[in-house]
């Protein structure tokens, strides 16, 4: 695929497009999407992949920052491109938002599992997919509002401690007290900004305390933390904040 090259300036300071590789097998759907993030100056696609395995070929020799990645596509997958993505470690910087029509509980999980960083569902408005990718480049966790309320209430309403991504009892033993409450708080969805306004603290050190959370649990990000903190028991479905 070609690429063409793209900055925004402001105020003579240069900002670094996001590096976008859309993976989807149905080139009207890609085309749209392009055609999209090319109406934003904060990011770029540079390649389009029609099945998974392309998808993670691409992410690395494309230099990508994020890949929006379709669930049902030919030869693999995107939640098996996805979990390819997330244990290569020569693209361990490359975050995946997961975009398909199909929001059922399972691929909730198994997307979240697998590494992705977001979900979203393809009736989504543009200007929110956009936010979207933006949010998910940042390093934030992003969940469709409406699957998100089912993975809670059902999916991880009875922890298993084998399932994937669980962290241990030692690990989760590790965690100071303040550690275990913002753990809590990133499994109910709220960013550094709200967790430093509900704990009192400065939104650079909710966001450390996110950091070392992540460092000794071993996940690759806050949507890994929303799961940790339903299956570790720290957090259940209905109890009060």
């Amino acid at each position: 695929m070609t690429e063409t090259a793209r900055t925004s300036s402001h105020n003579d300071c240069t900002t670094v497009p996001i590096r976008i590789v859309l993976a989807d097998d149905q080139t009207l759907v890609r085309s749209a999407f392009a055609m999209l993030i090319a109406s934003a100056e904060d990011m770029i696609v540079v390649g389009e992949a029609a099945t998974g395995r392309e998808a993670v070929a691409l992410a690395g020799s494309a230099r990508a920052d994020l890949v929006v990645m379709d669930i049902r596509m030919p030869d693999l997958d995107g939640i098996s491109a996805t979990r390819q993505i997330a244990a290569e470690e020569d693209l361990d910087g490359v975050k995946v938002l997961v975009l398909t029509t199909y929001d059922t509980d399972e691929h909730v999980v198994e997307a979240l599992r697998a590494g992705a960083s977001g979900f979203l569902v393809k009736d989504t408005r543009p200007a929110e997919l956009l936010d979207a990718i933006r949010t998910v480049a940042a390093g934030e966790a992003l969940l469709s509002p409406g699957p998100t309320a089912r993975l809670i209430a059902r999916v991880l309403r009875a922890p298993g401690p084998d399932a994937p991504g669980t962290p241990s009892p030692e690990a989760l033993g590790a965690l100071s007290a303040r550690e275990r409450q913002v753990l809590a708080l990133v499994g109910r969805g709220l960013n550094n900004t709200e967790i430093a306004e509900t704990l009192a603290l400065s939104p650079l050190t909710a966001k450390t305390h996110v950091s070392r959370i992540m460092g000794k649990l071993s996940v690759r990000d806050r949507a890994q933390l929303v799961i940790a903190a339903y299956e570790s028991g720290l957090i259940t479905p209905g109890t009060a904040p």
